[in-house]
């Protein structure tokens, strides 16, 4: 999954100033306290963020 298709993915799910907040607020256990920004920042891949903030926010396997 590229980087742009991950923000869309978030904007899509949360609208886009949510979707920022979430991104640099929320610390989420599946990415071992880190937050979505300092997971992608640390090299963690797109498609592994996006499944731990699914996992994170119960988003259904449909809309993943």
């Amino acid at each position: 999954m590229r980087l742009t298709d991950f923000w869309a993915r978030m904007e899509a799910r949360f609208g886009t100033r949510y979707a920022e907040s979430v991104a640099r607020d929320q610390v989420l256990r599946q990415l071992d306290g880190r937050t979505v920004v300092q997971a992608l920042a640390a090299g963690w891949s797109a498609k592994s963020v996006w499944r731990a903030v699914c996992d994170a926010f119960e988003i259904p396997p449909k809309e993943r």
